[in-house]
Formats: structure tokens, C-alpha cells, sequence
């Protein structure tokens, strides 16, 4: 009570009246405005730079995955890539080396700018190695060493990678923890690729041996990210492995950029207005009943991926 009554401005509650605020010329506050304004202005500038710089980026990123759409004798190959944001975590390897075609689809644990960096770092690499010893096995365990070495959480990739000779059918390929792809007969059977080894970058030393088989006439390669696998719809059920098939079943005679749109469409349908959580990508290969009719075509698509 006592220090109460020596403190008059201390009340109930600890409350006594605010302090007054100095008072600011109309030349100050225009003074701040202006400057203000100008920190606005460089920063909305920045902004549009860096957003430019990275639709760039984003456009080398497809550049670098090789060719979209493509033929080949009797092959015809088809991928696309949706980016949750505009640089991708999921990839492509496109192309044509010695007569044979590289296929690879991948996904980078990292996303955004650091997916971006390692993409450009892991198709080069599968390029570069796969031309030096033709067997993607081998290619995937180089790889792996290379990437196991930086010890970053943010290079772990799984990678499924074939080498397919486009006269014969005949098909190598090496799994690094990839959903493996699912190659689907006249029939409509099913068999998944899934030989090889962990995610690449894990475990050094790891070894992913190689598997070979062929694609026949009316097969169809479907390669997919867990993107596209395990998007879900409201209910927060899975897309999963059988709505990709059946998708694919319904326009495996049309061509593979028909049974990618298909298998898109679906998995638009299936998802509805639910948001995509994750990178999505998809590779579709498939060989014709019979040879298809544009070589010219063929050929300058070819020499277009050619590195």
C-alpha cells in the first residue's frame, strides 16, 4: 500500500498511462513512404527475376530429359513430367546411344531449387556412364557410388533404367527402388520389372545386377513415379498399380501418347478436386502389331536425342 501510494501512476493490474509518442513531421513520413515504396519496387523486381529464372530452369530441366514423344521401327515412346512446383523432382533419360534407346525414369528425394541441381547432375551421369559400359545395371551401381559419397539425404534416387534395341524387342534393365514399371502383354497380363537393387546414394556399394526379357509386338512399358502410384482421391484411397493397368488396357491399341493421356485422364478423375501432394511422371513404350509408317519421322526424332 505504501509503495502504491508513493507510485500514483501504478494502479490495479500493473496499468498506467502509455507514454507519449513523439511526433513525426509530414517531410518524415513522406520521407518513409518513398523509401518504402522503393524496397517494395526492388523486391517485386527480384521477385519476377527469380521467378523467370526458374521457369528457365524448369524449361533445361525438360530439355535435359530428352524427347516427350518419339518413334523408333516399331516403338513408340511417350513421357511427360508434372512438377509440384516448377522445378522437378521427377525425371526422364531419353535416348538414343550406339542404335539403342536408354530409357530411364527416376525420382529425386529433394525438391525444388536441390532437386533441380541433382537432376541435371543424375541424367548426366546416367548418360555419361551408360555410354561407356551399355548395361544399366552397371550404370546404376556407378551411380551409386557417386551419389553415396556426397552422404546428402537430399541425392537419395530411385531410378528404373533399360537399354531397349528398337529392331529386335530386346529389353536390359536395372531397378534402383523404383515402383518397378509393369510391362502388360496382348493379353492384358502383367508382369512387374522390379530386379535390381536399393535407392541409389544409401548404400555404397551396393551392386544392381541387370534382368533381360523382350517386348513383343502389342506390349505396352508403362514406368511411373510413386507420385502418380499413390495419389489419392477424397476418401484418401491410393490410385495404385490396377487403375494404371486398366487405364492402360483401354488404349493400348491407339498408340502410347494415347495410353499416357489415358493414364492421366484416369488418374484425374480418380483424384478429383484433391490437390497433388508430390511430382508426378510417367513413360510409356510401346511396340507396334505391325511396323509404323513414318520414317522420316523417325529419324529426325532420333537424331534429336542423340548425345
Amino acid at each position: 500500500m505504501e509503495r502504491m501510494l508513493k507510485n500514483p501512476r501504478q494502479k490495479a493490474g500493473g496499468r498506467g498511462r502509455p507514454p507519449e509518442r513523439p511526433t513525426v513531421s509530414e517531410a518524415e513520413i513522406e520521407r518513409r513512404t518513398k523509401a518504402l515504396e522503393e524496397k517494395l519496387t526492388c523486391l517485386s523486381c527480384q521477385h519476377n527475376e527469380l521467378h523467370q529464372a526458374l521457369a528457365e530452369a524448369a524449361q533445361t530441366q525438360r530439355r535435359l530429359c530428352g524427347p516427350h514423344h518419339m518413334r523408333c521401327h516399331t516403338f513408340e515412346i511417350a513421357g511427360e513430367l508434372f512438377p509440384l512446383r516448377l522445378l522437378s523432382g521427377d525425371f526422364l533419360c531419353v535416348c538414343c546411344l550406339q542404335g539403342d534407346l536408354l530409357l530411364g525414369i527416376g525420382d529425386i528425394a529433394g525438391k525444388g531449387l536441390a532437386a533441380g541441381l541433382w537432376l541435371t547432375h543424375i541424367v548426366g551421369m546416367a548418360r555419361l556412364l551408360f555410354s561407356r559400359s551399355g548395361d544399366p545395371g552397371a550404370t546404376l551401381t556407378a551411380i551409386n557410388e557417386e551419389l553415396a559419397g556426397y552422404q546428402m539425404e537430399s541425392a537419395f534416387t530411385s531410378m528404373f533404367l533399360a537399354r531397349l534395341d528398337p529392331r529386335s524387342g530386346a529389353l536390359v534393365y536395372s531397378n534402383a527402388g523404383h515402383p518397378p514399371a509393369l510391362l502388360i502383354d496382348a493379353a492384358g497380363e502383367v508382369r512387374p520389372l522390379g530386379e535390381g537393387g536399393p535407392l541409389l546414394g544409401v548404400v555404397a556399394g551396393a551392386v544392381f545386377p541387370s534382368a533381360r526379357m523382350a517386348v513383343l509386338p502389342g506390349e505396352t512399358l508403362v514406368g511411373f513415379s510413386d507420385g502418380i502410384l499413390e495419389r489419392t482421391d477424397d476418401r484418401g484411397e491410393e490410385f495404385g498399380a490396377e487403375r494404371i493397368v486398366a487405364a492402360a488396357l483401354r488404349s493400348r491399341h491407339a498408340g502410347a501418347r494415347a495410353t499416357l493421356f489415358s493414364i492421366l485422364g484416369a488418374l484425374g478423375d480418380f483424384a478429383g478436386n484433391r490437390a497433388a501432394q508430390d511430382d508426378l511422371g510417367i513413360l510409356v513404350v510401346q511396340r507396334a502389331a505391325e511396323a509404323l509408317t513414318e520414317p522420316e519421322e523417325q529419324l529426325q526424332t532420333i537424331e534429336i536425342a542423340r548425345v
